[in-house]
């Protein structure tokens, strides 16, 4: 057992922040918060002065399916501008030392992608920084499925003058996929559990019955106006969204908020592209919040190194937003995006023991240093600086 006494405590929970609080640990779970806990025979880590939150979750990102030394990748299978039946679970090298780098900022989980090469890209899924062996990392998979519009898709088919070398053409990959998963469900619904007449097994369609039943969201990197492209499929289809990137959000403040859209906001000082990312907005963040809309940030790791998602939340404080609002966007939220708020992103009982221990209020102060990060109870970073 682990007690972490004396600390202000960002719950992310109802408890909001617990001043002199304390934290106690038993089996990898979060066994109880509050003042000045009794707890005998346990280790004693005396948090005075210092601040716990949840551990940190870039809610968008890439680390381990990228060679951040020799740039090869195993992020984008761009032979098929839809590869809806891959799965990045077999691209993440587990052992990439961009989780090392994870741990030492505090992000105790990642939501892993495929890339944006493809119009879909396939499954993605949930995976800490640290644990005993892979699978036991995983806190969710699948938790999405990844899909990309505008400069991405086009940027790969274009140059090889093939579908999708414009908008209308990765519009098209939507819909005909979409329409294509329909009929499947349709003709698996009429087969009624005869073998004899469903239809032939397919992966790409089975992933996208997924999204079609609400069971995952779709997660699409998008800018500008192709979010209202989204939004126009979500309420066709009736799928869960989630606008990632999200550049040019503030443009469409009242679509976004009526839709039931979620946004993962970001990477700030990321590459912005010529005629669509151009318009970096974090502020829209803020107010969509204040509209209801559930807000995350990322860094799109390894695409910007994986502290600055403490920059990206600091940076929503500069632009209004108080303290435990910026951080549930790298915490609660993003554990609710990916649907596994029930494990992770806030500090209560029963609540994998995944915390950060830092010198001063992160997002807040713009010297707040990890101090330790601790994941299923166990402490997998201490700064001994």
């Amino acid at each position: 057992m682990l007690h972490l006494t004396h600390a202000t405590i960002y719950t992310m929970s109802d408890a909001h922040v617990i001043e002199d609080g304390d934290v106690l640990i038993e089996n990898g779970k979060i066994k109880a918060v509050g003042p000045h806990l009794e707890a005998p025979d346990c280790e004693v880590i005396d948090c005075r002065g210092k601040v716990i939150i949840p551990g940190i979750i870039d809610a968008h990102s890439h680390v381990g399916t990228f060679n951040i030394k020799n740039g090869e990748q195993d992020a984008n299978e761009m032979t098929n501008p839809n590869t809806a039946q891959l799965d990045v679970y077999y691209g993440i090298d587990a052992n990439s030392p961009s989780f090392a780098d994870c741990v030492r900022d505090g992000i105790t989980t990642s939501i892993i992608a495929p890339g944006s090469g493809n119009a879909i890209g396939g499954l993605v899924l949930a995976l800490k920084s640290a644990g005993k062996n892979y699978d036991a990392r995983i806190v969710k998979r699948p938790c999405a499925l990844k899909a990309a519009m505008g400069v991405n898709p086009k940027g790969v088919y274009g140059p090889r003058e093939q579908l999708p070398m414009s908008r209308l053409g990765v519009a098209q990959i939507f819909l005909d996929y979409f329409e294509n998963v329909k009929e499947y469900m349709r003709k698996k619904e009429e087969a009624n559990g005869d073998k004899e007449k469903m239809p032939p097994y397919n992966e790409a369609y089975e992933h996208g019955q997924l999204v079609l039943e609400r069971k995952i969201p779709l997660k699409v990197h998008s800018y500008q106006h192709d979010m209202m492209a989204l939004l126009r499929w979500k309420e066709q289809y009736g799928f869960d969204l989630t606008l990632d990137h999200a550049f040019g959000a503030s443009d469409f403040y009242d679509e976004i908020a009526a839709s039931g859209a979620q946004i993962i906001w970001g990477p700030l000082s990321g590459p912005l592209f010529g005629g669509e990312g151009c318009k970096a907005d974090p502020e829209c963040v803020i107010e969509l919040d204040k509209r209801g809309v559930t807000c995350a940030i990322m860094t799109d790791g390894p695409v910007l190194h994986p502290y600055m998602i403490l920059t990206e939340a600091g940076e929503i404080v500069r632009r209004g937003a108080d303290v435990e609002t910026a951080l549930k966007m790298i915490t609660l939220n993003a554990a609710k995006i990916a649907r596994a708020a029930d494990r992770i992103g806030s500090i209560e009982c029963g609540k994998d023991a995944d915390l950060v221990v830092f010198d001063k209020t992160p997002a807040l102060d713009t010297d707040a240093k990890v101090l330790l990060t601790i994941i299923d109870g166990e402490i997998v970073y201490r700064n001994e600086a």
